[in-house]
């Protein structure tokens, strides 16, 4: 009889992870390592996330530097928000700090990120540190953050160093509790089928 001892209990699909695109702004992807591919690897992201139903969401820095309204601030063209997506304004590294992005994600049921965009070691690491501090599980997607191309010979690692670096912290990042993991972008699942499997 259905519903009676051993009957199996109904499966609750599981949300798609939120998709965050980080400062992809005209100003800071004109100074980025390997621009154009990352921008492909983060385009094909929102198409797939938008395709399963998956929140897609923008964060905009605005500073001194980033003057809100100047082309410079834009979002790049190829990465513009769908109507009716979320673009969340932030004036700090971490896009959690005095933003509406937790209560943005926590309202839609989200329990998992996946993380894309600029730059590497600094608001990429900041908010996908802060989303495991927040309860959140994370996806780092390998190909989907990047970093400002260095003038040269200095203190600063190398771009890719600083890429391949991050992805290696992350592989090996353990918070309790979490589920962390590092994708190529053609391996990241946003639930509405079978991942991508190739660019």
């Amino acid at each position: 009889m259905p519903g009676g001892p051993g009957a199996a209990s109904p499966v609750v699909p599981a949300r798609p992870p939120a998709l965050l695109v980080i400062d992809m702004q005209n100003t800071l992807v004109a100074m980025a390592y390997r621009a154009a591919g990352t921008v492909a690897a983060v385009a094909r992201l929102q198409v797939r996330a938008r395709a399963a139903g998956a929140p897609v969401v923008l964060v905009q820095q605005g500073d001194e530097e980033l003057e809100p309204g100047t082309e410079g601030w834009r979002i790049v063209p190829e990465l513009a928000p769908a109507p009716g997506e979320t673009v969340v304004p932030k004036a700090a590294p971490d896009s959690f700090l005095d933003t509406e992005l937790d209560a943005v994600l926590r309202a839609r049921g989200v329990t998992e990120v996946v993380v894309t965009g600029f730059a590497t070691e600094i608001c990429v690491e900041s908010t996908a540190r802060q989303a495991l501090s927040r309860g959140y599980d994370v996806v780092l997607v390998a190909d989907g953050h990047t970093t400002s191309v260095r003038p040269g010979p200095g203190p600063y690692a190398a771009p890719e160093a600083s890429v391949a670096h991050h992805n290696e912290i992350f592989r090996n990042l353990r918070y309790p509790g979490r589920r962390v993991r590092v994708l190529p972008a053609a391996e990241v699942d946003f639930g509405g089928g079978a991942p991508a499997t190739a660019g």
